[in-house]
Protein backbone atom coordinates (compact mmCIF):
# COMPACT_ATOMS: atom_id res chain seq x y z
CA UNK A 1 0.00 0.00 0.00
CA UNK A 2 1.50 3.36 -0.81
CA UNK A 3 1.55 6.82 1.34
CA UNK A 4 -0.02 10.04 -0.92
CA UNK A 5 0.46 12.71 0.62
CA UNK A 6 -3.17 14.79 1.21
CA UNK A 7 -3.62 17.89 2.23
CA UNK A 8 -1.48 20.60 4.44
CA UNK A 9 -1.57 23.17 6.77
CA UNK A 10 1.63 25.97 7.15
CA UNK A 11 2.04 29.06 8.95
CA UNK A 12 4.61 31.50 7.88
CA UNK A 13 5.67 34.90 9.89
CA UNK A 14 5.97 38.07 7.44
CA UNK A 15 7.60 41.23 8.78
CA UNK A 16 4.69 43.39 6.35
CA UNK A 17 1.56 42.82 4.94
CA UNK A 18 3.04 42.66 1.27
CA UNK A 19 5.35 40.14 2.33
CA UNK A 20 2.43 38.26 3.17
CA UNK A 21 0.49 38.83 -0.07
CA UNK A 22 3.02 38.42 -2.08
CA UNK A 23 3.87 34.56 -0.17
CA UNK A 24 0.23 34.22 -0.63
CA UNK A 25 -0.01 35.05 -4.33
CA UNK A 26 3.00 32.80 -5.01
CA UNK A 27 0.98 30.08 -3.23
CA UNK A 28 -1.30 30.46 -5.27
CA UNK A 29 -0.28 30.24 -8.69
CA UNK A 30 2.30 27.26 -7.91
CA UNK A 31 0.97 24.26 -10.11
CA UNK A 32 2.16 21.03 -7.62
CA UNK A 33 -1.34 21.97 -5.45
CA UNK A 34 -4.39 23.56 -5.06
CA UNK A 35 -4.06 26.77 -2.39
CA UNK A 36 -8.22 25.94 -0.81
CA UNK A 37 -7.70 28.26 2.25
CA UNK A 38 -5.82 31.57 3.22
CA UNK A 39 -5.90 34.03 6.00
CA UNK A 40 -3.19 37.01 7.33
CA UNK A 41 -3.17 38.10 10.87
CA UNK A 42 -1.72 40.79 12.12
CA UNK A 43 0.23 39.64 15.27
CA UNK A 44 1.56 41.61 18.29
CA UNK A 45 4.42 40.59 20.83
CA UNK A 46 3.75 43.27 23.76
CA UNK A 47 6.00 44.18 27.21
CA UNK A 48 4.60 46.45 29.87
CA UNK A 49 1.60 47.05 27.70
CA UNK A 50 3.90 47.89 24.60
CA UNK A 51 3.93 46.85 21.53
CA UNK A 52 7.59 45.38 20.98
CA UNK A 53 7.15 42.94 18.00
CA UNK A 54 4.74 43.43 14.95
CA UNK A 55 3.96 41.10 12.01
CA UNK A 56 1.94 39.16 9.90
CA UNK A 57 0.72 35.95 10.23
CA UNK A 58 -0.06 33.95 7.07
CA UNK A 59 -1.71 30.38 7.08
CA UNK A 60 -2.30 28.65 3.54
CA UNK A 61 -3.97 25.18 3.29
CA UNK A 62 -2.72 23.00 0.50
CA UNK A 63 -4.25 20.11 -1.23
CA UNK A 64 -2.01 17.86 -3.58
CA UNK A 65 -4.11 15.13 -4.36
CA UNK A 66 -7.87 13.73 -4.40
CA UNK A 67 -8.32 11.73 -0.98
CA UNK A 68 -10.45 9.21 -2.90
CA UNK A 69 -8.45 8.55 -5.73
CA UNK A 70 -5.13 9.83 -4.93
CA UNK A 71 -2.64 10.27 -7.50
CA UNK A 72 1.16 10.27 -7.53
CA UNK A 73 4.29 9.96 -4.30
CA UNK A 74 4.66 13.60 -2.98
CA UNK A 75 6.76 14.05 -0.19
CA UNK A 76 7.33 17.99 1.30
CA UNK A 77 11.10 18.94 1.10
CA UNK A 78 11.61 21.67 3.86
CA UNK A 79 14.97 23.47 4.30
CA UNK A 80 16.20 26.57 5.81
CA UNK A 81 16.06 29.54 3.29
CA UNK A 82 19.55 31.71 4.09
CA UNK A 83 18.91 35.13 4.66
CA UNK A 84 19.79 37.90 2.82
CA UNK A 85 22.33 40.18 3.57
CA UNK A 86 21.19 44.04 4.52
Amino acid sequence: MATYLIKTTEMYRCNSEQEANNLVKAAKAAHEYEVIKSTIESKQAKAKGEITDEWKRVTITKVFSDEKEPFGNLMPIYKEEEEEEE
